[in-house]
């Protein structure tokens, strides 16, 4: 990888280092050494009043409609390695933003529900290298994150009610290899897609890196098979053909033959979830009110990187079938979030749409 792995690996793990461990958390919110769990007030204060300060008296915090939290701002150099979180409220509707050293606009600007592979606002369980969800919100994030002089990380509450956020962001100051690269995240949506439109997932990113991963939360609005299209990664000046074309969207997401597995003479959606790949969710019609089938599906090119020096853009079709055989441009409800490294500076993102736009409806 071009950034310089700092955390272990079964393959170092005896190996010693100058690093210095810290972790954020509402028990100690600088990190700083020494400093956890001397709160006098907190969300759990009430619970603690017979046993008083050093006994669970802040162990989340409550963000009110509107408000922006800094969960961590940290001064120095060094990696995040592993964020935890557990969010109420709207998953959509809360934005989790990462800025790099003195970069005013964010590198990573996701709602908290997608960058977690959960963009339908639901648990579904997920266990794999890069992110796993666990019982029954519980968010985890392995993405290596490295730093030279600052990072700062904020969650905002665009919903109407109080959101409460219990949260630990686990990093490491030490020196960071000079070919390190800053992790950069993006979430879109549209909905829905216009008829023989082509979904793009990321454009517009210059310099050099290298794309990490991609999460899908597709909405179909038709019945059938809605996955034919093709993913296709456009690199360093590619214009109206593409370096790299997939052969079908349950491909790139490392299964095969629309996801189904036969049972009692039933064709039936089958989860999967494993290290590099998964399709870990499907929401499936009630008869009531939930009308629409829902997925949720990841690839992680942790072990295939797809590099690039100039510049990237990707893009996916949305394709079902009509009669006769014939492929029927699908008008869905999709949604992503891509993962990728590079140096900086790096463009500002995409603009995040309005929260109406972001709505599960």
């Amino acid at each position: 990888m071009a950034f310089n792995g700092l955390g272990l690996n079964l393959g170092n793990l005896a190996r010693l280092s100058d690093a210095q461990t810290r972790s954020i958390s509402p028990e100690n919110l600088t990190g700083e050494k020494g400093a956890g769990a001397m709160a006098t007030d907190g969300t759990g204060v009430e619970a603690a009043r017979d046993l008083g300060r050093g006994w669970k008296v802040s162990p989340s915090i409550r963000i009110e409609s509107g408000e922006t939290a800094v969960l961590g701002d940290i001064a120095g150099q060094g990696a995040i390695q592993q964020i935890w979180l557990t969010p109420t409220g709207n998953w959509r509707h809360c934005i989790l933003r990462i800025y790099w050293d003195e970069q005013n606009h964010p590198s990573v600007e996701c709602p908290v529900g997608d960058f977690f592979c959960s963009g339908w606002g639901s648990y579904a369980p997920l266990s794999s290298l890069a992110v796993c969800v666990n019982p029954r919100s519980a968010f985890n994030c392995y993405w290596e994150m490295p730093f030279r002089s600052r990072a700062r990380i904020t969650y905002e509450n665009l919903s109407a009610e109080t959101v409460t956020l219990y949260y630990q962001i686990n990093y490491s100051l030490t020196d960071v290899a000079e070919d390190s690269a800053y992790f950069h995240a993006q979430f879109r949506r549209t909905n829905p897609l216009p008829y023989k439109a082509v979904y793009t997932l990321i454009d517009g990113v210059e310099g050099q890196g290298h794309y990490v991963g991609t999460y899908m939360a597709w909405g179909s609005n038709n019945r059938g098979w809605w996955g034919e299209g093709e993913i296709k990664f456009y690199l360093d000046g590619d214009d109206e053909f593409p370096t790299i074309c997939g052969t079908g969207t349950e491909d790139y997401f490392c299964g095969s033959y629309c996801f189904l597995v036969e049972e009692d003479g039933k064709q039936e959606y089958r989860e999967f979830t494993t290290p590099y790949a998964g399709f870990h969710q499907v929401v499936r019609p009630t008869g009531r009110m939930s009308s629409q089938q829902r997925f949720g599906m990841y690839r992680w090119h942790i072990t295939d990187p797809i590099r690039f020096t100039r510049d990237l853009r990707v893009t996916m079709q949305a394709l079902g079938w009509r009669s006769e055989r014939r492929y029927l441009p699908l008008q869905d409800d999709i949604a992503s979030v891509v993962y990728w490294y590079q140096s900086l500076p790096s463009r500002p993102l995409h603009p995040l749409p309005e929260a109406d736009q972001l709505e599960v409806i």
